[in-house]
């Protein structure tokens, strides 16, 4: 199969490239600069430039492909066009501006899913896009057959998720694969866990907040991309998939994980101290967001291989990287 693959030289976008090479698919993946081209390339895949603000890259990309995987996101302020980020920037009061980037961000990633769908309708190819746990409703563990929550701590992509999935009206053979707030591994360097790590530095603690018994679910990144190619390649119309490994980790043991790998103490802050500690990351950091992935791995034969969160923590790549 050729696919196409959005995000391609991201932290699960690489993984999900190298597990479909590794299958014996062709990879074209999109490659917003020189660097992403160069890299696509050394890995063995085809690098097709452009941008997910580009919807004429991702729609030729798309209509050569057998099927499309996209994983792309504005992860980071940086991520957007220069124009993109010049209109953030001057749109209004400065107070505001993240606000401005997080509506610009869930635009962006609506507009792309509506490109890729058109591109695709009506050939039965699969499409499988990308969304997080913490898009559903908080302390309860949530299942596959769970709608997106719009009042969650996520639920600004819960008209994305909802668009992609009508898109199986349209002859697209679309699925989603929702992660939960941790997909460790060697190459992390944004996620809630480097984040974590650097409050912890500049804290000399780390930090959680209240009691820390909220929970989080967790999976390795080679675990998730390989979730991503069986949906892929056996995930009927509409299928939701939940690549979580580990359902319900307190987020006070991760905060202890932390501690022990950096050798400082470990903390509590109140919710309104974490505002200040933990900057924009404090919502998500305080939910309670366990989840199940019984259905996924009934319905794919998914069954995750790799060590744990806080095994995989107590490695160097964390503490070398973060």
């Amino acid at each position: 199969m050729r696919v196409f693959v959005t995000g391609a030289t991201g932290f699960i976008g690489s993984a999900i490239v190298r597990q479909l090479l590794d299958s014996g698919h062709q990879v074209v993946g999109l490659a917003r600069s020189d660097e992403a081209a160069a890299a696509l390339t050394a890995a063995g895949a085809t690098p097709h430039r452009g941008s997910i603000e580009d919807l004429d890259s991702l729609r030729r990309g798309a209509a050569q492909a057998d099927g499309v995987v996209h994983t792309a996101f504005f992860h980071a302020f940086t991520h957007a066009g220069r124009g993109t980020r010049m209109k953030v920037l001057l749109g209004g009061s400065p107070r505001r501006i993240g606000q401005r980037f997080m509506a610009t961000t869930v635009g962006t990633d609506r507009r792309a899913f509506e490109t890729l769908g058109a591109a695709l309708a009506g050939a039965d190819r699969p499409l499988v896009a990308t969304f997080g746990t913490m898009g559903l409703t908080a302390g309860r563990t949530a299942t596959e057959d769970q709608p997106a929550d719009p009042d969650s701590v996520g639920g600004g992509r819960s008209a994305s998720e909802a668009a992609a999935l009508a898109l199986a009206e349209r002859g697209v053979r679309v699925s989603v694969v929702r992660l939960p707030p941790v997909v460790h591994g060697a190459g992390d360097r944004a996620g809630f866990l480097p984040q974590m790590i650097g409050v912890a530095r500049k804290n000399n603690a780390s930090l959680y907040v209240g009691d820390g018994l909220n929970r989080w679910g967790a999976v390795h990144q080679v675990d998730a991309a390989r979730l991503f190619v069986l949906a892929l390649e056996n995930g009927p119309a509409g299928g939701v998939y939940h690549g979580v490994a580990e359902e319900a980790l307190r987020v006070i043991d991760v905060a202890g994980g932390i501690g022990r790998r950096l050798g400082v103490p470990v903390k509590s802050v109140t919710p309104s101290e974490a505002a200040t500690r933990f900057s924009w990351i404090a919502p998500f950091v305080a939910v309670d967001n366990p989840a199940s992935s019984d259905l996924t791995r009934a319905r794919l034969g998914w069954e995750p291989t790799q060590p744990g969160l806080l095994e995989d923590l107590a490695g160097e790549h964390y503490v070398t990287s973060a």
